[in-house]
């Protein structure tokens, strides 16, 4: 089979590899569909994913695939059965792991990222990480169900209600879910925060409020006075400690864009104590694949606008280091 595989910071190649075989508990997956997330560059460019990365290693954890081969003790699966992946695998015996939360592993391991992913026609993955997807989704939305499992648990760290004001910082591929996200639990007004213009309508098409771009208006004083709810999907220093300013008394913020491990930010704790701020953070998504998968299939959230670009499997290694170049909101790599 052949394989993107990453060997060291900036630096992906095309090998063929032996198709591997799933163990005890796995399943076989040929791999249908493969998300390109923001992690994938961070790690690309030298940075952690989840947990450490090991190279070398195959990238790719947002995807989903056929079964084509079952391990021994698997009965949940048969082949043939089209799933959706959680990558995320965890010890079990930890401290985090016995009170049930379990996305804080101290031994966690990941798909795509400690072991191999989904660039690449095969994966082997534990059979317990295998969601079956409808007949009606596809298999990119099957891929997306990753992070929009992500952008659940998020939204589970904070308090929404209808006529939650909240602003919204960044309007990528993340933002368009939690824009979408919001509205259904009834937010008004929602105000995202988007430099590129190019995505403003289909922020717009999704109900958003207002939208600006922050480098031609100010947004403090677009809104003045504050919002109840901030949600930051950027993780840069200079958008979470806006993201801050921006909460008003009793506000909340949630830090949701995956910055950089050496990044400080600047933070009042008078302001946090006078305005009596919650700051919340949120790590991957345990236990949401079966509600992102249910949200797609009922049409709440739609997966489907957002795919911006499309990929085969023998670009991965030419346009991983141009990738945030080239204005993708979110690319697929998909295999024939």
């Amino acid at each position: 089979m052949k394989a993107a595989v990453f060997l060291r910071k900036g630096k992906m190649e095309i090998q063929e590899r032996e198709i591997p075989t799933p163990a005890s508990g796995e399943v076989l997956v040929k791999v249908k569909a493969c998300g390109i997330c923001g992690t994938d560059q961070h790690i690309f460019h030298g940075h952690p994913g989840s947990t450490d990365v090991v190279t070398p290693i195959v990238l790719g954890h947002e995807l989903s695939g056929e079964v084509v081969s079952i391990g021994d003790g698997v009965q949940t699966l048969k082949l043939g059965d089209r799933v959706t992946i959680d990558p995320n695998i965890y010890c079990r015996t930890c401290e985090y792991c016995r009170q049930g939360r379990q996305h804080l592993c101290d031994n966690l391991e990941a798909i795509g990222v400690t072991r191999d992913g989904g660039m690449a026609e095969y994966v082997t993955v534990p059979a317990e990480n295998c969601y079956v997807l409808p007949d009606s989704l596809s298999y990119e939305e099957g891929a997306m169900v990753e992070p929009l499992g992500c952008v659940i648990h998020g939204i589970e760290q904070i308090k929404i209600w209808p006529g939650a004001s909240v602003c919204i910082i960044g309007g990528g591929f993340i933002g368009q879910i939690m824009l979408q996200m919001v509205k259904m639990y009834g937010a008004s007004p929602v105000l995202v925060s988007e430099p590129d213009e190019s995505k403003h309508q289909t922020l717009l098409d999704f109900q958003a409020d207002f939208v600006i771009n922050p480098l031609k208006k100010d947004l403090k004083q677009t809104i003045a006075g504050g919002v109840d709810i901030v949600i930051e999907c950027v993780g840069r220093q200079e958008t979470m400690e806006q993201a801050v300013a921006l909460a008003k008394k009793g506000g909340q913020i949630l830090f949701f864009g995956v910055s950089s491990p050496h990044d400080k930010i600047q933070v009042s704790p008078y302001e946090v104590f006078s305005k009596e701020l919650t700051i919340r953070g949120s790590f991957i998504n345990p236990n949401t694949h079966p509600m992102a998968i249910s949200l797609i299939e009922k049409g709440k959230v739609r997966i489907q606008p957002l795919i911006s670009h499309y990929f085969n499997l023998q670009e991965i290694p030419d346009i991983m280091p141009k990738y945030r170049e080239m204005k993708v909101t979110k690319g697929i790599l998909r295999f024939e």
